[in-house]
């Protein structure tokens, strides 16, 4: 029976809601998190000069032919939880091994793919992304990557009004057991002057865009969903994930010459599922921020009642827009 394999953490609520759409549908849908491998599933694949990969995926309670999957969810599993008692020489190979075995074995799967994991590492790149962009017509920031300080006083001079820095990388890490975001922020004259710790590793900045307010546009598949993001405090305004409680969400549209530079953009990244940020300038100009092709989109959808995770269960089953 055709199946669509879903590959994410047990816990991703959004992929929840996404399930649930297939399996109201009547469609059949074998979930599991990659730290299922190799403790609490087996792999059996096998692919000779007569036909591709066939052969078994179980878990505790379920299986599935691998030649039965026609679509694969992929959206940020865990990692691979391997047995105790390893050292940490054994957990290293072994973690390898399951990389290159079940991640090879499960990316080789003919099927459509929302997204393929290959496409999705390539696609986090923000310079990748827009390099792309701006082949594709969309409209970017001038932006400098650097560990130079020198260089970003030099880019500073070069821009007509203020400067920020983000991270380039995601904005996300765990200290002392306490998650922390790095927030996007404008630099100050006095940060400027004192640009201690450029030298520590890659910075992105980026000229300050003015803005009326910003856009998260989620794709998926050919549909294009978007939101307007409204900030209303300072903060929210420089970056609005520092302050969601100031924020309110509105449906509209993409702009023609936009909604045909996002499918271009997302044709050559190879991604059928993408939740991009834009910049509305008072002019209503529209200027393309960067893509995440893991992005989040659950609370744009309680917020809007814009169908996304109608339209990526759509995706997964073919269904024609």
């Amino acid at each position: 029976m055709p199946t669509i394999l879903v590959i994410a953490a047990r816990d991703d609520w959004p992929t929840d809601r996404v399930v649930n759409v297939l399996t109201n549908r009547g469609a059949r849908v074998f979930r599991m998190d990659t730290a299922d491998f190799p403790q609490q599933a087996i792999l059996a694949g096998r692919i000779d000069t007569r036909r591709g990969w066939s052969g078994g995926l179980a878990t505790t309670h379920r299986a599935v032919e691998l030649s039965d999957v026609e679509a694969v969810y992929f959206r940020a599993p865990h990692q691979f939880r391997l047995a105790d008692g390893m050292s940490e020489a054994e957990r290293r190979f072994a973690a390898a091994q399951a990389r290159a075995g079940f991640g090879g074995v499960i990316s080789a799967l003919d099927a459509r793919w929302v997204n393929h994991p290959a496409a999705m590492t390539r696609a986090e790149y923000k310079p990748i992304q827009l390099a792309t962009a701006r082949e594709c017509g969309l409209a970017i920031p001038p932006t400098l990557v650097t560990n130079d300080p020198d260089a970003v006083r030099a880019f500073a001079e070069d821009i007509p009004g203020l400067i920020i820095c983000k991270p380039v990388a995601s904005p996300v890490f765990i200290e002392g057991n306490t998650l922390k975001t790095v927030y996007t922020r404008c630099l100050s004259p006095h940060d400027l002057v004192d640009l201690h710790g450029i030298d520590t590793t890659a910075h992105l900045f980026q000229a300050w865009i003015e803005k009326a307010h910003e856009v998260r546009l989620t794709i998926a598949g050919d549909r294009l969903l978007a939101a307007e993001v409204h900030a209303r405090s300072a903060r929210g305004h420089e970056d609005w994930r520092s302050d969601y409680g100031s924020l309110t969400y509105h449906p509209t549209e993409a702009p023609a010459d936009v909604a045909d530079g996002v499918h271009c953009l997302m044709g050559r990244l190879g991604l059928r599922f993408a939740a991009l940020d834009f910049v509305v300038s008072p002019s209503g100009a529209w200027t393309f921020l960067e893509a995440n092709p893991c992005g989040q989109w659950d609370w744009i959808q309680g917020a809007t009642g814009l169908p996304i995770a109608e339209a990526i269960a759509d995706e997964l089953q073919g269904v024609p827009t």
